[in-house]
């Protein structure tokens, strides 16, 4: 089930909220996590059981970790305390390692395969048969708030869950289960126990739930049909090369910002506050601030949890380098097992790496604003251009002709009718021109409210007649 399908719109997300709202408040926790479970086992029901597991784990290390917290806080002789402290790390590493296991399986144990089939190919072996793990949908997501967790209580950054169901309500949150935010149970702690529900933030809600359907729907699809051609070209031509990348860079952030504005709005509907995702990443003037603006909850989770356990900055310039090599590596691991991924976590740290080497900042400082948030827009096309790939000879291909060096395609193969011109432009303005969805759900203003509510409309007809078309997040 998704956010923009007709079933979710007009039967699953009414029945939910009239039931949650006619219940008490003490059997609402229980009925959204029931709910969400149907939502998430829409797709396969097998794969429910795999989150309650997940959900199991977590929530007893998680328990044993604050038992043990709770009995080195009351004072115990030093050598009680390590005995304590040493049971601590090992439900913490056993929460750990039973997630990225489970993680590892069902999301890199295609890649290992395929990449040992070709080097035994290569030295005249006969290939492994392997029939193919089917990735659970937003098992990338759910792991990290997951883990994120075990290591908070260990850390004593966020108190161990008294109750399975107000954990079990946390992980399976259906407005953010299969493409986030990753949220923090420290952020959500104290609305799990108790949550207001106003007219005020309802409003709010909604609001940011119909912006985000109309960015997916309106132009997030639109200009997927645009960046699906271009990347189709075999041979692209310089234009062909350039147009498809911008279509592909309008695609993503419409897709991804459009199911975070809905996510976030869902939860204000059931009374909880979800950070923000996305903070007008294009109006970057480098790197290093386009991953403050990008997929924040991902972004502060790989510093938390990756670049600073490796040390951060903290033992040198050379090991702070390689430091956030590794993570944003790791990171592009992540989103995929694929090498075009790899080297998109290895671009981006690359360029991350240098602009810590001239202070955090612009490599182009002295240039006008304007003209750095250009720059910095056509470095993050590079990337996406491996993240779009559909293998790293396609990627070659894509950047050899944005630098020129185009191929030899038909030109017509990509011709923009008048109407996908128009929604080019007005992607572009407003990404670079116009207020982001929270700036425009905190303004008082009627203006906003009427075309968002306009666009809506007419993005509820355009699901009638359109085919189905599922976030881009949901592969990772």
């Amino acid at each position: 089930m998704i956010f923009t399908s007709q079933v979710f719109l007009f039967w699953f997300l009414p029945a939910v909220l009239l039931g949650y709202y006619l219940l008490p408040f003490r059997f609402r926790s229980l009925f959204l996590t029931l709910v969400s479970y149907v939502f998430y086992g829409w797709w396969r029901v097998d794969f429910v059981l795999l989150m309650l597991v997940s959900t199991v784990i977590d929530f007893i290390c998680g328990r044993r970790i604050g038992r043990f917290n709770e009995q080195i806080d009351v004072g115990v002789a030093a050598d009680e305390q390590v005995v304590f402290d040493r049971k601590r790390k090992r439900a913490m590493l056993f929460s750990i390692c039973a997630n990225l296991s489970l993680l590892g399986y069902f999301k890199y144990w295609n890649f290992g395969i395929d990449t040992l089939n070709v080097m035994l190919g290569a030295a005249g072996f006969t290939a492994v048969r392997w029939t193919d793990i089917v990735l659970p949908v937003g098992i990338s997501f759910y792991t990290f708030q997951s883990l994120s967790y075990s290591i908070d209580v260990y850390r004593r950054q966020a108190p161990a869950v008294r109750r399975f169901v107000d954990f079990a309500c946390y992980i399976s949150l259906f407005p953010q289960l299969v493409a986030g935010p990753i949220v923090r149970y420290q952020t959500l702690a104290a609305e799990l126990v108790f949550r207001t529900h106003t007219w005020e933030k309802i409003s709010r809600g909604a609001f940011l739930f119909q912006i985000g359907f109309a960015k997916k729907i309106l132009l997030a699809d639109s200009f997927a049909t645009i960046a699906d051609g271009a990347f189709a070209i075999d041979g692209p031509t310089t234009y062909q090369a350039w147009l498809g990348s911008f279509a592909y860079a309008m695609q993503i952030y419409f897709d991804f910002s459009g199911y975070s504005d809905m996510a976030i709005g869902l939860g204000a509907l059931f009374g909880f506050g979800f950070p923000i995702n996305f903070d007008s990443p294009y109006k970057s003037q480098s790197i290093t601030e386009f991953w403050r603006r990008w997929h924040i909850s991902l972004s502060t989770w790989l510093r938390d949890y990756l670049y600073v356990p490796l040390g951060g900055n903290r033992r040198g310039k050379v090991r702070t380098y390689i430091n956030l090599m590794l993570t944003m590596l790791l990171g592009g691991l992540w989103h995929g097992a694929a090498m075009t991924f790899i080297l998109w976590g290895a671009y981006q740290g690359a360029f991350l790496a240098i602009e810590r080497i001239v202070g955090k900042r612009s490599l182009y400082p002295a240039l006008p604003k304007q003209l750095q948030i250009a720059l910095t827009f056509v470095i993050v096309l590079g990337g996406w251009v491996l993240f779009r790939a559909v293998s790293v000879g396609q990627a070659g291909e894509f950047l050899s002709a944005m630098a020129g060096f185009g191929g030899d395609a038909d030109a017509a193969a990509l011709v923009l009718s008048s109407r996908q011109v128009g929604g080019c432009i007005l992607g572009a303005a407003i990404v670079w021109l116009l207020p982001n969805s929270q700036q425009l759900a905190e303004s008082r203003w009627s203006l906003p409210q009427i075309v968002v509510s306009a666009a809506f409309v007419v993005a509820i007809a355009q699901i009638f007649v359109s085919s189905y078309s599922p976030f881009l997040y949901f592969q990772f």
